[in-house]
């Protein structure tokens, strides 16, 4: 218990002293560093600063996700990502890695990312003598006959160490005796002990010999193994069966059937009889594994295949047939059967993804790393050589890597998530064998968006036609922008551009639901105070920098019928729509007077008709339909009553008439009367017309400065007129009593006009004049006449008309 105590001390310090000596052993090959590191050494140790000597930036390895990536080797060891030292994982045993391979290599692929960059590694494990020599058999017997020659060679079983090189078996040791010694015998890089006679035998003298062999390795300090040797010593058969040759050697293929006769080995004996008849069999220290995969003839010394013969599993087999006669004893020899395998390409090429961005963005530069492929293929030579492949209509190349059979997959050209959002690419791997095989692997890459379009709206500009006398706070209108964008990037918010100017001043009444575009008014409009105006709204997506476009909004105020009939005229001192007309008793059929009256509304909201609504005498009074004009039917007679009471009623056309009443006295007098009265009345005729003067400046106070310049002429005419009464009883006119208005639209090639009764269909309104100037077209020039109405005007008894010219440009 001490010895070993002591071996195995001695061991583990010789191990640590390897292991610190191989450290210091790093070379770069061809951008690939090398570790060399003796196996059992413990868990955690430091196997080498991979980061240090790749030249890497041991800050920035966390971030960049610094890790390895290959097979199943990588649980033996990992990278620390904080400093890039490379450390010994798990239990590292090389028989069980590499078992009888020299060197034993384990290659380590390293990754890094942000950018994308692969590192080989490749760490030798170096064998250290932790196993002894063993045998299979603990006793190993032998017949020899006491006629057998001095020098006569006998095959013994072979040790078996997992070590390699300079561990494994080196020599066999004979106890010391006077009969037999022990002789090595190399067969390729085998070592065979045979057993050699020295002295000729003497069974009656012993019949049995006792001998320990001893198989000793190469290590410091060696190990060992014994096997008890029996030699049974028997009567002659003196001659022992010979091989036609020591070493047999046949090629056969992979996946060859079951029962293929592989080769036929042949020995012969020049006994005669039993003694020369021979048997064959595979030795007994063979591995297990190969009994399951040939069969022996012990007659005919034909081995056949008996089991699947994979390149992939074992490219050679070696076996030991045993040839012995049915002498008494029996004679034996041996001789080495190997079998190499030719590989067929039966393999198909593996593709593995070490690493991959699932997600592209749309903006990222051709050239950049999505992923980077391995491509493995188990079969030999050109079999295992692989070409890879990408359909042509994917923005996206395969670059090789300087390793065979590593690739990166790259961004060939840019790309457009709105033209394509997803991307299945297909990785097509084809061996060269004969024939070739292939194998498919599919990468699905999204395609994330960048802001990079932006809002559009369906029409520019937009007409918006709105009634009059909207609620306010309702919503009247809503625009809708359209993002090709995603999430964020097609987010859109809404406001209006407020900027100073006088179309866009009316956007301070606005406003606008940032979210869905409703616009709602924040006051009530007023077609005879506004028709028309425009703004712009703004869409704006969320993205980073936001996108933005406008659209403009076109608004065309529409009049609804919301003013009533104003009486111009009778108007009495006191406001209210009632006269008195005095007329002489002999005066014949005629006009009496005139009902005027306004409506501020346009087309057929504002075109008045007047009916009489109660007259004491419908056979004498009559009243025009359009004008307003009372006329008598008849002349007066004797008979008829001095006074009669007219209530007219004028009312428009809208849809919901609105209505205003008048009263009109008519006395009857006797001329001298009239005459006499007609010089009373003119100071308080000069009153009444102030009168109304004054409510009209205050009903039409947003005219123009031509208007009220009418007014003051107007006035002064009246207060420089004549008494002759015959002048208030009015004959015949022109004027038919009714102020029309029209208004007319424009609205891209079209124009809208709405017109008003007794109005020309050739005439259109002029800009600026309130609609009270009718412009006249004149065939016989290019300038229009423009003929312009004012209440004031159309008050007065005289029925003046200004006239005024406008140019067409």
């Amino acid at each position: 218990m001490g010895a070993a105590g002591q071996r195995r001390a001695v061991q583990s310090w010789c191990g640590a002293l390897c292991f610190s000596v191989m450290l210091s052993c790093v070379e770069q090959i061809s951008a690939q560093i090398k570790y060399s590191i003796p196996e059992e050494v413990k868990v955690g140790s430091v196997v080498g600063n991979v980061a240090k000597d790749l030249g890497l930036d041991i800050s920035s390895l966390e971030e960049r996700q610094f890790r390895i990536v290959s097979g199943t080797e990588d649980v033996q060891f990992k990278v620390n990502p904080n400093n890039g030292v490379l450390y010994v994982h798990g239990k590292i045993d090389r028989e069980e890695l590499c078992e009888s391979i020299s060197p034993c290599l384990i290659n380590l692929k390293l990754v890094a990312e942000n950018p994308m960059e692969i590192h080989y590694v490749r760490v030798e494990i170096l064998d250290v003598n932790d196993n002894s020599p063993s045998f299979q058999e603990e006793e190993n017997v032998i017949e020899i006959s006491e006629s057998t020659l001095p020098g006569k060679r006998f095959q013994l079983p072979t040790a078996q160490d997992p070590d390699v090189v300079a561990n494994t078996v080196r020599v066999y040791k004979l106890n010391i005796n006077e009969y037999f010694s022990v002789q090595i015998r190399e067969r390729g890089e085998d070592k065979i002990p045979f057993l050699v006679l020295q002295k000729s035998l003497d069974r009656e003298k012993h019949n049995e010999h006792k001998l320990i062999l001893t198989a000793v390795d190469g290590g410091n300090p060696p190990r060992s193994g014994t096997l008890n040797v029996t030699v049974i010593v028997l009567d002659s058969n003196d001659n022992h069966p010979i091989f036609s040759q020591e070493v047999y050697s046949v090629t056969i293929p992979e996946n060859v059937k079951v029962n293929t006769s592989v080769i036929k080995v042949m020995a012969t004996d020049v006994d005669e009889g039993v003694n020369g008849e021979i048997q064959y069999f595979f030795a007994g220290e063979l591995d297990p594994k190969l009994y399951e995969m040939f069969i022996l003839n012990k007659d005919t010394g034909e081995i056949r295949v008996k089991g699947e013969i994979d390149f992939e599993k074992a490219d050679v087999y070696k076996l030991d047939v045993h040839a012995t006669d049915k002498g008494q004893p029996p004679m034996s020899t041996d001789c080495r059967v190997i079998i190499k395998v030719l590989d067929e390409n039966d393999n198909k090429p593996e593709i593995e993804v070490t690493s991959l961005l699932k997600t592209v963005s749309e903006n990222s530069k051709p050239g950049t790393v999505v992923s980077l492929i391995s491509i493995t293929d188990q079969d030999a030579g050109l079999n295992g050589k692989v070409i890879c492949t990408l359909p042509d209509d994917v923005p996206f190349e395969l670059k090789p890597s300087f390793q065979d059979n590593m690739y990166s997959l790259v961004l060939k050209q840019r790309l457009d998530r709105e033209t394509v959002s997803h991307y299945e690419i297909t990785i097509t791997a084809t061996d060269c064998g004969q024939p070739p095989l292939s194998t498919f692997k599919t990468l699905s890459i999204d395609v994330s968006d960048v802001n990079d379009n932006i809002p559009e709206f369906l029409q520019n500009p937009i007409e918006l036609y709105l009634v009059e006398n909207n609620v306010p706070g309702n919503s009247i209108f809503s625009v809708s922008a359209s993002d090709k964008d995603l999430n964020e990037n097609a987010a859109l918010t809404y406001h209006i551009l407020r900027e100073e100017g006088s179309q866009l001043k009316m956007a301070a009444f606005l406003n606008i639901n940032s979210d869905n575009g409703q616009i709602s008014a924040l006051k009530s409009f007023d077609f005879e105070t506004l028709k028309t105006f425009q703004f712009q709204v703004v869409a704006t997506d969320s993205g980073t920098p936001s996108l933005s476009s406008n659209v403009t909004v076109n608004v065309f105020i529409l009049d609804q019928n919301d003013n009533a009939p104003v009486i111009l005229y009778p108007v009495s001192s006191n406001g209210s729509a009632e006269g008195v007309e005095e007329i002489p008793r002999n005066v014949n059929a005629g006009l009496v007077t005139k009902v005027r009256a306004y409506d501020a509304d346009i087309g057929y909201n504002g075109w008045l008709l007047f009916s009489l609504q109660e007259v004491t005498d419908h056979s004498l009074f009559g009243l025009d339909r359009y004008t307003g004009q009372i006329r008598t039917l008849r002349s007066f007679t004797e008979t008829d009553e001095a006074e009669h009471k007219l209530i007219i009623l004028v009312k428009d056309n809208g849809n919901v008439s609105l209505s205003a009443t008048a009263t009109v006295i008519v006395k009857l007098v006797e001329p001298k009367e009239a005459f006499a009265a007609s010089d009373v009345k003119s100071p308080a005729k000069d009153d009444e017309d102030n009168d109304v003067t004054f409510y009209l400046m205050i009903t039409l106070g947003s005219v123009s400065v031509l208007f009220l310049i009418s007014i003051i002429v107007l006035i002064a005419m009246q207060c420089s007129k004549t008494t002759d009464y015959t002048s208030k009883y009015l004959q015949e006119t022109n004027y038919d009593g009714t102020l029309c208005h029209s208004i007319q639209y424009r609205s891209g090639d079209k124009r809208y006009m709405l017109v008003g009764p007794r109005m020309s269909i050739g005439s259109t309104i002029v800009p600026g004049s309130h609609a009270n100037t009718l412009v006249l077209p004149d065939r016989r020039r290019t300038s229009e006449v423009a003929v312009c109405f004012s209440p004031h005007v159309l008050m007065s008894p005289v029925h003046k008309v200004s006239v005024s010219y406008q140019h067409k440009l």
